[in-house]
């Protein structure tokens, strides 16, 4: 896709995500102000359309700042053990305080998603791993054991099955009041795109980044931490969506290179544009029912990533 007709194809899904969903919502009953129309408008439509937004962004863009800080194009959360660590988080916010609201939960998922990315990054610079592709494996085996972890603990404290509905991506919750967290991606991207050129030097390794002025270590932390509070934000407002982080980078990456600073507007728009769409087939499928974003994205998503190793092998 070129880069001109990214805004226009976000653009359009934006209006059709509006119009989609069972409650009937006319520009007529618009223009005549209607009460039900407005409401929801308001109250559901605008809300969810955002919550799509702000996590496709956040997503995409964590996904790529992970990928220069680790230097490797088959990692997200996903698959460094972040989105394990943040359920976990999570957990823990819900059995110690179960009042407790979103921002207290996702305080308790940034830290210990930050935690366990630190641990990821610290292990695989010291196993100096040069394969590509074991990079990732070793990111699901330590997934895999935070996942055990978290599900013996949701399991001792008779959670797991709450556990597993709410970790699943679904955005037919979201209205108005219920999905405010999200909008901690914002800051996230804006502070991104304000480090896109430090960004970009750590991915061509400590030694060239500190030969060219940038403190390695504050950067990888810096890009740690915007990494888990996007995570963090997501998964509680949200549950867990797949592939974004993953797809949308490297699909920008072969058409436009690697400079964040220039890429950065269209993996953003990318990452939007595929929840967009993802989200709007799971309405469509089995109308006026709806399948979660997690299982859209997974098929949606595993499928692009398919395509992708196919073409690079060509």
């Amino acid at each position: 896709m070129k880069q001109a007709t990214i805004p226009v194809a976000f653009t359009a899904l934006c209006l059709v995500s509006l119009t989609v969903g069972v409650n009937r919502m006319s520009l007529m009953a618009l223009a005549s102000f209607s009460d039900e129309a407005w409401l929801t408008l308001t109250a559901s439509r605008l809300p969810r359309l955002a919550a799509l937004v702000l996590t496709g962004v956040g997503l995409a863009t964590c996904g790529v700042i992970l990928q220069h800080v680790v230097r490797n194009r088959f990692v997200e959360p996903a698959t460094t053990g972040g989105l394990e660590a943040a359920k976990l988080g999570i957990l823990v916010a819900l059995s110690v305080a179960p009042a407790s609201g979103a921002l207290v939960r996702a305080s308790l998922a940034l830290g210990f998603c930050f935690a366990a990315s630190l641990i990821y990054v610290g292990l695989i610079g010291r196993l100096q791993v040069k394969n590509t592709v074991l990079v990732p494996v070793i990111g699901l085996m330590y997934g895999s054991v935070l996942g055990a972890i978290a599900e013996f603990y949701a399991y001792s404290r008779n959670m797991l099955q709450s556990m597993q509905g709410w970790l699943l991506g679904d955005f037919s919750k979201i209205v108005e009041g219920n999905y405010e967290i999200v909008w901690l991606v914002l800051p996230v991207v804006c502070a991104a795109y304000a480090f896109a050129h430090r960004f970009t030097l750590l991915g061509m390794g400590s030694d060239m980044a500190t030969s060219l002025g940038v403190s390695y270590r504050a950067m990888v932390a810096l890009g740690l931490l915007l990494v888990s509070t996007t995570v963090a934000a997501t998964v509680v407002a949200v549950g867990a969506v797949p592939f974004v982080g993953l797809v949308v980078p490297n699909v920008v990456a072969l058409k436009q290179g690697d400079n964040l600073a220039r890429t950065l507007p269209s993996v953003a728009l990318g990452g939007a544009s595929l929840v967009l769409v993802c989200d709007i087939l799971g309405r469509l499928l089995i109308y006026p029912f709806e399948v979660p974003i997690g299982l859209t994205m997974g098929g949606v998503g595993g499928l692009l990533f398919l395509l992708l190793i196919v073409r690079q092998r060509r």
